[in-house]
Parts: structure tokens; C-alpha cells; sequence
């Protein structure tokens, strides 16, 4: 096959792509690095010709300019399956709506409901097979491709090539248009140092790992720490197998920690469904036979999440109550963030061979005036979202501690996890388990 001369067919200019935007039209974005960042501002210039073009990412670099430029929401309106820190800041405005979502479920929203008339990703350059990488943003994107009535893929020279399980490319013969963009660096997050707390909720997470575990890490300043701290541990054929690849992978592999020879499948290679760190992150997954590319549904299944023995699932949270509910997702009624696949790996670490959910906090959060509030709270604010159930939560660690809610009643429950809240924040803990019914005579602190 002549692919080149099909490229050639297809390749149009990006004033041209977005002309087949209609109103009243669902058009999907790329997630999270692969959002088509230089067609979204074409298409914005579009604004007074459209109506009612609703426009659906996840965690959209940088603001879209979809929602910027329409404050009316008339012509626009954007929505998201999973916040970032711009979706946030549009939220507060009123210029971003959630879809409450179980990640590995995307493939079969896919085919049950999502339906859009145009798809627009960013992708690696072409192959000479045809193929163009979905890089560091596999997510659901075949799927969605599948579905989708018009394909435009958005080529970008800075996208590295990944390696993938399945379903990690895009064929030209499932492209309508291709559009070649301004080869912007894809958009990074910093490489944050770990943090006095960070280091001491480490202390406790290491000592439930054992040789031969396998990794998962999630979104958040504190699992990458963790993962760094990981890196320095000393402990042997740790495996790899997450959501989110970031750049503490990197350290547990070459440091020889994470080698993956104990895995169960995916043997020696780290597989995960999207990437987002620095620029180290995506020049080391380029054409780097340790990391697989899967689509969602696969890394995110808790039945394939199980099949590994001795499964450590790492993640943050926004708060826990004493009945150990965990909301990850919002303050009150102010989103934050999204389900994600956190509920994915909670459950399916449990239900490993040896394996173990771990939600990470600090004891305590510092507001925007530089008041301290408990992340242990007696009952979650009023309008949080519920993310993990308290039948669900297995270990929850800060840095005083590191407790395991499962089997537990609601007394003990109560009593663990007062027993690593901050110091300060007990005795009032105690007094609101007293007035819940949740606490007895007997309880120790």
C-alpha cells in the first residue's frame, strides 16, 4: 500500500478540519497530553458560526479555548470526564460540567453511548505501516475512534512512539482528515520533590510492600513521592502496572527495583494507559520496549488488576470519614477532580493474591488563608461526592500511621483511624464518635 499518497489525500489545513463542525454537534477531544491543543483554538474561531456544540475531554492542558471564548456558553459547551487543573478553574466559572465516569468503562460508553460526530486527538507521526501512535494517551481512544463519524487526527512531531499490549495506534484507513499541527512540546507536569509527610506516609507503605509486588500509583503529588521513595528501597522485582505512568517509574526501573520478571502477564514490561509528567517522561517511553500502551479497559479491569499476585494499589485522597468513606472528587460541592480509576484498583488490589488497596493523606490540609483542617473528618461536607465506599476502603496511611478498615465495625473503624489523625484534631474526633454511636468504652487512642 502507498500510505504516503493516502496521507497526502487526507492532509488538509486545520481551517479546513474544523469546518465540518456543525451545531448541535458532540465532538470528543484526546485526552489528557493528546488533546488536540492547536485545533481547539481553530475551532474556537468558529464560535459566532456555531450553536450549541458540545464538546467533551479529559483533563484538557493548559484552558480550551472552546470554553474560554464563550463565556455564554451559547455556542460552546464544554464538559469532562475527568478535571484537571484548568477543568477546575472553569468549574468555578461555571464553564466546565463533570460526566461522573468509571474509567475503564470508557470503551463501553463507546459503544453504548457516545456517539460523536467529530473526534479530534493528537498522535505521533505516521509509520510506515500507516499507524499513528496515541503515544502517552491511550486511554479509550480506539474505541472512540471507533464510534466517532468523523476522525481528524492532529500530528505532532514531539509525541513519542509507544510500544503497545493492543489497540495503542491508530490506522490511516480510519482517519478522515489528517492535519499537521505546530509541533508544540506536549504539555508537562513538575517533578515535585517529596515532602517531610510524604516521606513519612512512605515509611508506613513500604513496610506492606513486599519483594515481587506489583505498582500501581495514582494521581497526585503524594503516590509519585512515594514511588521515588519506592525507587530507593532496595526491594527486588517489583512490577509495574497502573493508569497513569509518571516519572517516578522511571526511577523504580532503572534503579533495578522494578524489573517486572515476578508478573503474572505482561512479563518485564510496565503497562499503563496514559502518561503525564515531564519531558524525561516522554523521551523515555519513546520506542521503550519496558512500558506497554493499553486501552483503558484493560489496565483499569479489576478482574485483570487481580490476576496479579501481591497487587499494591497507592492513592490519594481529598478527605476520609469515620465510617471510612473516601472522597477523592470534591470539596463540598466544588469539583475537583473525578472517579477516575481509583475504584477500579481499590477493588481489584484487594481481591489480589496478597494484595492490598492503600489510600495515602496527610493528617491535615492547609486552606488559601492558611487555616488547618483534619482530612479525617467525622462525617464528609455536606455535597461530597463519595468515591470509594466504606465497604470498599482497605488500608488508609498518614504520617502517623497506617491502619487496615477492612472487617472492621464501625467502632473499630472509628478508633483506627482517630488513632492516625493529626494529635491535635482526637479528642475532638472522639467527642463527634461519641455523638455518632460510633464509639465505645473500650476504645483506645
Amino acid at each position: 500500500m502507498d500510505y504516503m499518497s493516502e496521507y497526502k489525500s487526507k492532509l488538509v489545513s486545520a481551517e479546513e478540519a474544523v469546518k465540518v463542525v456543525k451545531s448541535g454537534d458532540w465532538v470528543h477531544y484526546g485526552h489528557h497530553a493528546m488533546a488536540p491543543t492547536y485545533l481547539d483554538g481553530f475551532l474556537a474561531k468558529r464560535r459566532d458560526e456555531l450553536r450549541a456544540v458540545k464538546v467533551v475531554g479529559v483533563v484538557f492542558p493548559g484552558l480550551p479555548q472552546v470554553a474560554v471564548c464563550d463565556p455564554t456558553r451559547e455556542h460552546f459547551i464544554y464538559n469532562s470526564c475527568h478535571f484537571g487543573g484548568s477543568e477546575r478553574k472553569l468549574h468555578d466559572q461555571g464553564l466546565c460540567n463533570y460526566v461522573p465516569f468509571l474509567y475503564y468503562e470508557g470503551p463501553l460508553y463507546c459503544e453504548r453511548y457516545f456517539e460523536p460526530d467529530v473526534l479530534m486527538l493528537k498522535v505521533a507521526p505516521m509509520d510506515k505501516r500507516g499507524f499513528f501512535s496515541f503515544g502517552p494517551g491511550n486511554s479509550y481512544s480506539a474505541a472512540l475512534v471507533k464510534s466517532s463519524k468523523i476522525v481528524i487526527v492532529e500530528v505532532n512531531d514531539q509525541v513519542p512512539y509507544v510500544y503497545g499490549g493492543v489497540d495503542d495506534a491508530v490506522h490511516i484507513s480510519d482517519v478522515d482528515m489528517i492535519v499537521e499541527s505546530d509541533n508544540q512540546p506536549l504539555a508537562t507536569v513538575p517533578d515535585i520533590e517529596p515532602t517531610e509527610v510524604d516521606c513519612k506516609v512512605a515509611e508506613y507503605v513500604l513496610e506492606q510492600i513486599e519483594d515481587g509486588s506489583v505498582i500501581q500509583l495514582g494521581i497526585g503529588g503524594m503516590p509519585n513521592a512515594i514511588g521515588k521513595l519506592i525507587a530507593k528501597s532496595g526491594h527486588k522485582d517489583l512490577g509495574g502496572h497502573t493508569e497513569m505512568l509518571v516519572d517516578a517509574y522511571i526511577e523504580m526501573y532503572e534503579s533495578g527495583v522494578m524489573t517486572g520478571k515476578k508478573k503474572a502477564f505482561d512479563r518485564g514490561r510496565i503497562a499503563f494507559t496514559f502518561a503525564l509528567g515531564t519531558k524525561k517522561l516522554y523521551d523515555w517511553m519513546d520506542h521503550n520496549r519496558a512500558v506497554a500502551s493499553y486501552p483503558v479497559d484493560y489496565t483499569n479491569n479489576p478482574n485483570v488488576i487481580s490476576r496479579h499476585d501481591k497487587f499494591i494499589s497507592i492513592n490519594n485522597a481529598i478527605e476520609i470519614d469515620l465510617f471510612g468513606q473516601v472522597n477523592a472528587e470534591s470539596v463540598g460541592i466544588r469539583h475537583i477532580s473525578g472517579t477516575g480509576g481509583m475504584l477500579d484498583f481499590v477493588y481489584g488490589a484487594f481481591h489480589s493474591r496478597g494484595g492490598k488497596s492503600i489510600i495515602c493523606i496527610s493528617s491535615m490540609k492547609e486552606g488559601k488563608c492558611g487555616e488547618k483542617k483534619s482530612r479525617i473528618v467525622p462525617t464528609l461536607s455536606p455535597g461530597s461526592i463519595v468515591t470509594v465506599p466504606r465497604a470498599m476502603t482497605n488500608y488508609v496511611a498518614t504520617e502517623y500511621g497506617i491502619v487496615d478498615l477492612k472487617a472492621k465495625s464501625t467502632w473499630e473503624r472509628a478508633e483506627l483511624l482517630i488513632s492516625i489523625a493529626h494529635p491535635d484534631v482526637r479528642d475532638k474526633l472522639i467527642k463527634e464518635a461519641e455523638r455518632m454511636n460510633i464509639w465505645v468504652r473500650t476504645n483506645k487512642i
